[in-house]
């Protein structure tokens, strides 16, 4: 059978990039129409102890993050706690300074707010101080007036969403995540924005590259305002345990198997547990944007919060993926049409190398499409 095949080939290759020293540690989920398909682990999950990983161990995964807090917004929308066009200014006055009033959560969900900017000296302290990061952005000017652009906010988007999220609702963006996602199904422990300190010794340890680090962005750049040189993510950033406790919704750490079974049950796939209905499902993979990303200066397509595309690169009709990648190789996305949910996390920090996930991609095409 397909599933047999794709589940064999996923678990050969988990082993042989570990083996070939490609990899550290990895896990690997595969879920097609609410059938686990492959849990797949390998690995070492903190080299200093020899830890091996296993399928409950937790994985940083910087912007893969990024798709369960959109995913947060979109299943408040589905029980009516929120509406998309709910302006920001109405709930948080204090954002409305410099122009910003006319901001919507729409916004905030297609990277078209214009608010990606953070100060060149913001520090990891910083950013794990929720009010002060959301005053920052309450006093930003924006870069361009809102819904006339589009531009990855980088750092800036957990924060806008979750403090909307906040205002409007009286719960942070991870007691609403507990309460309306992994609460429901069962994952309240495999996918976090801020990791509760009981959990800290599961989270594998994220090891640098050998050689020369990639260079940061140019000073004075898009990228750099965007993403200051003080909390660019490298191995350190990612271990620091103040930055994994912390809400820094724009990233997270989480399981391969948990965050699979989120995109499963927005696909509907999950017994008990209907997240969003056909028609929002739709409506969050529609591709809402394609041209210039104005801070990462290259042309781009953006769903309702999520990237459309299939990580590894494989054709998917447009409107039927959803999902995010990590800079550090992570990933996690759902397909409509063939009914898969897949999620790849590694602990080797090799920032922008999406060759594991690729792979698997590859794979999970070949065998389950």
């Amino acid at each position: 059978m397909n599933e047999e095949r794709a589940r064999a080939r996923i678990e050969a290759a988990v082993q042989q990039v570990v083996a070939s020293g490609t990899e550290t540690g990895v896990q690997v989920a595969v879920i097609k129409n609410g059938q686990v398909i492959a849990d797949a682990v390998a690995g070492t999950a903190d080299p200093a102890t020899g830890a091996a990983v296993s399928g409950g161990t937790l994985f940083y995964a910087a912007s893969t993050a990024k798709g369960v807090a959109s995913s947060v917004a979109h299943v408040l929308a589905e029980r009516g706690e929120l509406r998309y066009d709910l302006r920001a200014a109405d709930v948080w006055p204090e954002f409305a300074a410099r122009g910003k009033y006319a901001v919507t959560l729409r916004h905030v969900l297609l990277h078209t707010a214009g608010v990606p900017g953070l100060p060149a000296d913001t520090t990891v302290a910083d950013l794990c101080d929720w009010d002060r990061m959301c005053a920052v952005l309450a006093d930003e000017e924006p870069w361009w007036e809102p819904g006339t652009r589009f531009g990855y906010h980088a750092k800036t988007f957990g924060f806008l969403l979750g403090e909307i999220l906040r205002r409007a609702t009286g719960r942070t963006i991870s007691t609403l995540l507990r309460e309306v996602i992994t609460g429901p199904l069962g994952i309240e422990d495999e996918v976090c924005f801020g990791v509760p300190p009981r959990l800290l010794a599961r989270v594998a340890r994220q090891v640098a590259p050998e050689g020369i680090a990639p260079p940061a962005p140019e000073p004075g750049s898009s990228q750099s305002r965007a993403m200051p040189r003080g909390v660019l993510p490298d191995a350190g950033y990612a271990n620091c345990a103040d930055v994994l406790t912390a809400d820094i919704p724009a990233e997270g750490t989480m399981t391969a198997r948990g965050v699979a079974r989120m995109y499963s049950a927005l696909l509907g796939h999950v017994d008990g547990v209907r997240l969003v209905s056909p028609e929002r499902l739709a409506q969050m993979a529609t591709v809402a944007f394609t041209g210039m990303d104005e801070v990462m200066g290259f042309p781009t397509s953006w769903a309702f919060g999520y990237s459309p595309n299939r990580p590894g690169g494989v054709l998917s009709r447009r409107g039927s993926t959803f999902g995010m990648v990590g800079m550090n190789g992570s990933a996690a996305y759902a397909d409509i049409d063939s009914g898969v949910a897949v999620a790849v996390m590694r602990n080797r920090f090799t920032a922008g190398d999406f060759s594991m996930v690729t792979l698997i991609d590859q794979i999970v095409a070949d065998t389950l499409s």
